[in-house]
């Protein structure tokens, strides 16, 4: 017999013996297997940035009192300052290389009642649309399509390379990438519409809005959908990202060898991950929804190669994996809803000196796992996490129970390591194994343990996410 069967034959004689003379109340919530809805029509309150009609005359750019019929011929002759007003439809690509100069799509109250857009600038499928290599630019309600195909190129709606430009309510269609930030600080986007070509597989696809070396961006409620990643850091510091919405791609949010981030707000819905946080440090991510992640990878958020950051105040939904830990270190994870994910909350590959507390982890498949061959506690002195399946005793009312929780322990690493075992996973005798964890603590099996389980969900919504509503 192996040292792992004598412990689960002991264990679960010790916990059936004690259980004749001894009961555990539980808390009033929500117990495993209660969900009679299902969180698949979950869905944001989002357009699509494709459903709106091109103009059909011809385009007229104004600069002062004088027409153009080339946006490049206006830029040419503007002077720092100056404002360029478009109406029409341009088929050319432009460079802005005029510091302080505006380019605005005209109002149009007739094209906001039909759904036609008041300017469009088209690339015809070559190259880079509009390229700004000026400070101090302006571009506002202006639509951008049809850039080039070639991704090594960096063939974008957009290409910024100079810094403190303002992209306002843009919209950027049929392009590689959307909008491509590079060597520029303290570039504006906000409000912008990206989507990028469904006829193309994701791999050939650029991202809704890259950052090269782009410090002190702010990245500001705008949609992107039907790219690779949507919103992509590389080497980039200081950068805002709030209120996005982002869907159907591969990553929503993907970070690497950005460090000093903040992302807030934000919701991420239908990709494979909806944020991949990858070789970077000093990140907050908080109060951001990602929900219904499931593909290849499954993650709702990926936490990888990650030190010093805090994950705090979201919603992690209905992902294959609602968080996913892999080697990071010194990190805060609190104050999260982690509700029915495949698995809720999986820590590997040495991941140390994590805090975890405060998080209501509801209805997950499994609710956590740790590969290791140590015990993680997962509370504070004052309190750990609420556990849907936990047993919670709260005897003196304090808010926490008086019986630990151990949600990933021995029963959970023996069904890992030898899956036909999953037949017995909720059987009695290994039910009797998780009660010993939970009941004894001189039984200290490796895994995941709180010492101070909440008895009732820090997040009273949590249901919420069980109803067709928008976001």
């Amino acid at each position: 017999m192996t040292d792992r069967e004598s412990w689960l034959l002991v264990a679960a004689v010790a916990v059936l013996l004690v259980a004749l003379g001894a009961a555990v109340v539980a808390a009033d919530g929500p117990a495993s297997g209660t969900a009679d809805a299902t969180i698949e029509g979950w869905t944001p309150d989002v357009d699509d940035p494709r459903d709106v009609t091109a103009p059909d005359e011809s385009g007229v750019a104004t600069l002062e009192d004088q027409a153009y019929d080339s946006v490049q011929a206006a830029v040419d002759d503007a002077e720092p300052g100056d404002t360029i007003t478009l109406e029409g439809r341009f088929d050319e690509h432009v460079t802005v290389e005029t510091s302080d100069l505006t380019l605005e799509a005209a109002d149009s109250a007739v094209g906001s009642e039909t759904g036609t857009e008041a300017a469009l600038l088209d690339g015809s499928g070559e190259g880079t649309v509009l390229e700004i290599t000026a400070a101090n630019v302006t571009v506002d309600g202006l639509w951008v399509r049809e850039s080039g195909p070639d991704r090594s190129t960096e063939d974008a709606g957009i290409y910024v390379n100079g810094s403190d430009a303002t992209l306002s309510d843009v919209r950027i269609t049929e392009s590689t990438f959307g909008i491509w930030i590079t060597e520029a600080t303290n570039v504006t986007v906000e409000d912008a519409a990206i989507a990028g070509r469904e006829e193309i597989g994701e791999s050939q696809r650029g991202n809704g809005i890259h950052l090269d070396r782009a410090d002190g961006a702010q990245l500001l409620d705008n949609e992107i959908t039907t790219v690779r990643d949507g919103i992509y850091f590389s080497w980039s510091e200081d950068v805002r990202a709030d209120g996005n919405h982002l869907w159907d791609l591969r990553y929503g949010v993907h970070y690497m060898y950005s460090d000093h981030n903040h992302l807030e707000g934000n919701v991420a819905f239908d990709n494979d991950v909806g944020f991949a946080l990858m070789v970077s440090q000093d990140l907050t991510i908080v109060d951001n929804v990602v929900v219904n992640n499931d593909g290849p990878s499954g993650q709702g958020i990926l936490v990888k190669d990650v030190d010093n950051s805090e994950i705090r105040d979201n919603a992690v939904v209905a992902n294959r994996n609602g968080l996913y830990v892999y080697n990071a270190h010194g990190n805060e994870i609190i104050d999260n809803l982690v509700l029915e994910n495949g698995v809720g909350i999986h820590f590997t590959a040495g991941s140390t000196d994590e805090r975890v507390v405060g998080n209501s982890v509801i209805e997950n498949g499994e609710q956590a796992y740790a590969s290791t061959t140590s015990q993680l506690a997962w509370n504070d002195t004052d309190g750990g996490n609420y556990w849907s399946d936990a047993r919670a005793s709260d005897l003196d009312g304090d808010g926490t129970s008086a019986v630990r929780h151990q949600p990933a322990g021995t029963v959970e690493q023996l069904v890992r390591e030898q899956p036909q075992a999953a037949v017995f996973a909720e059987s009695p005798a290994f039910d009797a194994v998780r009660m010993a964890e939970s009941s004894f603590p001189i039984l200290e099996s490796p895994g995941v343990v709180d010492h101070r389980p909440l008895a009732e969900p820090p997040h009273d919504n949590w249901r919420e996410y069980y109803a067709d509503h928008d976001y």
